[in-house]
This record gives structure tokens, sequence and C-alpha cells, in this order.
């Protein structure tokens, strides 16, 4: 699903553009909650239904979760669509690794599983998963690795955070939460599937000339 310098939790972690911040619960250390278990739950469910009222149904959707915490969002989402539409929404999973641009820069990584659904993804509307969006370099890749994979009709991004801070030009179509984040900061998404329970978490500072101007 991609470290990046400014994540933790993820090796595929992106990140993305910020609204407004929730109230959040501060711990001594100074991480901070954003979105609880309950809240992610809403914002999947969420998330399913734009799904299928964008694609006019789920014949044709496909979900490729970005690993890790990526596939577990997309599984999460297919039961949701399941539950609106009344039938199985294909899953799998895409790795990124030897996509990404910075494997000089980064040490190295172990690879990650890549499973496509049996009937492929040929004309059909992918929706990439993945639990934060940042940079958009970890989408980036995603999307060459799917050129060796097949050709899908449509290709659309969920993410569960989108944290801003974007040096390419890509934009989630499905975001669970929009959350403003210094640099500095940094995102953990926890997922009960692989964390033991399920929370958004923030943790350090953010810069002071960032403080003033939210």
């Amino acid at each position: 699903m991609v470290v990046m310098p400014d994540i933790l939790l993820s090796p595929s972690c992106e990140a993305g553009k910020g609204v407004a911040v929730m109230s959040s619960a501060r711990t001594p250390d100074d991480t901070r909650t954003v979105l609880d278990g309950a809240e992610i739950a809403r914002a999947l469910t969420r998330v399913a239904h734009e799904i299928v009222e964008r694609a006019k149904g789920a014949d044709d959707i496909v979900l490729l979760g970005i690993p890790t915490r990526g596939v577990f969002l997309a599984r999460l989402i297919a039961e949701r669509i399941r539950a609106i539409e009344g039938r199985e929404v294909p899953v799998g999973s895409l790795d990124v690794t030897m996509y990404r641009d910075d494997l000089r820069r980064a040490p190295a990584r172990a690879l990650l599983p890549t499973q496509i659904p049996a009937d492929g993804i040929d004309d059909k509307i992918v929706v990439l998963v993945d639990d934060v969006l940042y940079s958009g370099r970890t989408i980036r890749a995603a999307l060459d690795a799917m050129n060796d994979i097949g050709r899908p009709r449509a290709v659309q991004l969920a993410v569960l955070v989108d944290r801003g801070h974007r040096e390419l030009p890509i934009r989630a179509d499905f975001v669970g939460k929009n959350i403003p984040t210094s640099k500095s900061e940094k995102v953990h998404v926890r997922v009960s599937e692989h964390d033991g329970d399920d929370a958004v978490l923030i943790s350090g500072h953010a810069g002071a000339a960032e403080a003033e101007a939210r």
C-alpha cells in the first residue's frame, strides 16, 4: 500500500489536503486522536456509497488496496458495498515498492503481495485504496504498477485521510477525512485487523507560523 518521511505505520502512506481538524484528545506524549473507530466506520460507509453512486452500481468495480493498511481498508469498503448492493466486489492488493522514485534514498523494503482478482482489471473501474494521501508519489507509483497488469476503463482513488502537502498533481476521488497537517507532524493510521484498534492519530508539533495560519 510506502514509507514517506513524515508518515508512520504504513509502508504505503501518502497523505492529503486538509479542511478542518476535528476536536481531538491529546495524550501525554502529545499524540492526539483525530478519528476514532466509530468515525472511521462512518467515513468508510460514506466512501462506499460515493463509489457506488459514481459507478452507477457495483458491477465493474475492483478495489485494489495499497499495502499495508490500504488492503484492510479496501476489504472494509468492499463489505459495505456488498451491504449496499447485495453483491461481492473483487478486492486485491497492489505493491508499489519497485515503482517508487525514492528507492535509492530510502532503506531497502520487503516486497509485499500483489494480488489481482481472477477476472483482472481490464475494462474495469479500479479504485485504488490507501490509508493516507500525502505527497502523491505512492499513487504515481501505483499507476505505473498498474500499467504492467492491465488496462482499466477508469482509475479512481479512495483514501481514509488526505493530509495535504502534495508534490504531484494527484487528487483523491473519495476522502474519508481532510486533515490539515504540518510537515513536522506524523499521521498514524491504525486498523483493528492489523493493529488491534481503529484510530487516526497525529503526533508532533505544527510550526508556529503554520499554527497561526490555522
